[in-house]
């Protein structure tokens, strides 16, 4: 059940974003500093509110003045909706919530958190009733504790609304460190999990798993295969072992070249057996190959059919793999950040002598300073 798109106000650089209509592949471009990462951070907001951790997001991201729209002075208020749509049907779910600054201490409090219905979901127009889940006059949502169906549908959309950046490949990094063996349940948002997870497809679908190490070798050509098995000194850990192409020796993750790495995490990812509901990927091109940005492309693409996509990038290669209406375009216009998704139709002149990438590079479509 995708999202059919989602509203944000006085969040950071965003005034008022009014509805912004999310499909398939999202693909958010944009110049530094215009607002990007804070159309990203609503979703760990609202993975946030869903776990009862409101409270530590506000803390990790600077408190009140640095989440309000140019601080308490200006704001007195956050709110946002996420409304979502079955495919070929009309729109049946939505969650609405609106935060206030506590006036004598840090933090904020709900003055909406509800859930909604709409009774015409199976025709054309919306009318919503609208159910309190419980967070009212309070520090956290009741989105964790509820028991109505509405809760439930939320709670469980909500949690995959992981931001995933395998950035760091530092000597240190979570990439490279040995994983719990039984840490598998899902794939983590900074891929700390990853050899675990992979054990995990290979035992229980191992076409799947296959299909990973296929995709990587025709990226990493000495790459032959994993060899993945709980380390024999201490089964509760496991190492991303694997071989290459034409040696006995065994090779861990800090053998692998950064962005050999990063897109051993990517295929996994986008190529596993069951997908999440929304895949949220940050900059995912950083350190690939051109070569390699076209595998990932077609994997995002693959993904689409089962996942809805929302990507920020500022890699051209990239995007020109996409079509014009996959691309959102995120500007700074009289102090806020605004988003404007592109049209095929209305670029089709521009697109008979220019690729998307070219018109971002050239400011026809915005997105530039």
């Amino acid at each position: 059940m995708p999202i059919d798109r989602i509203s944000i106000k006085n969040f950071k650089s965003i005034k008022d974003s009014g509805n912004i209509y999310l499909q398939s592949i999202n693909i958010l471009i944009g110049a530094n500093g215009v607002g990007k990462s804070n159309f990203i951070s609503f979703f760990k907001m609202l993975n946030s509110i869903s776990k009862n951790r409101l409270s530590f997001f506000v803390a990790e991201n600077g408190y009140e003045n640095s989440l309000l729209y140019f601080g308490r002075k200006k704001s007195n208020s956050i709110e946002g909706s996420i409304v979502f749509k079955p495919e070929g049907r009309n729109t049946n779910n939505r969650y609405d919530f609106k935060i206030v600054p506590k006036k004598q201490a840090s933090g904020f409090y709900f003055e909406k958190d509800e859930g909604g219905f709409n009774t015409n979901s199976n025709g054309f127009e919306e009318s919503w009733i609208y159910e309190d889940l419980g967070g009212k006059g309070k520090e956290e949502s009741g989105i964790a504790e509820n028991s109505l169906q509405r809760a439930d549908f939320l709670r469980n959309f909500f949690n995959s609304f992981n931001v995933f950046h395998f950035h760091d490949t530092s000597s240190s990094s979570s990439l490279k460190q040995p994983s719990k063996t039984l840490d598998y349940k899902y794939l983590k948002s900074d891929g700390s999990n990853l050899a675990a997870f992979l054990y995990k497809i290979k035992d229980t679908h191992p076409k799947h798993f296959k299909m990973i190490e296929y995709t990587i070798s025709s990226v990493a050509p000495f790459f032959e295969k994993f060899d993945l098995s709980p380390d024999d000194r201490n089964p509760d850990v496991i190492f991303l072992n694997w071989l290459e192409k034409g040696s006995d020796d065994y090779f861990n993750a800090h053998h692998l070249s950064d962005g050999t790495l990063r897109f051993i995490a990517l295929s996994t990812l986008l190529l596993q057996p069951i997908l999440p509901n929304t895949i949220i990927l940050d900059e995912p091109e950083l350190g690939l190959h051109p070569f390699a940005i076209t595998k990932l492309a077609g994997m995002i693409k693959r993904a689409a059919v089962h996942s809805q996509i929302i990507i920020a990038t500022q890699s051209v290669n990239l995007i020109n793999e996409f079509s014009a209406s996959d691309i959102i375009v995120a500007d700074r216009e009289d102090n806020q950040t605004v988003f404007k998704r592109q049209s095929e139709e209305s670029l089709q002149s521009w697109l008979e002598d220019y690729s998307i990438g070219e018109l971002w590079e050239k400011n026809v479509i915005g997105g530039r300073l």
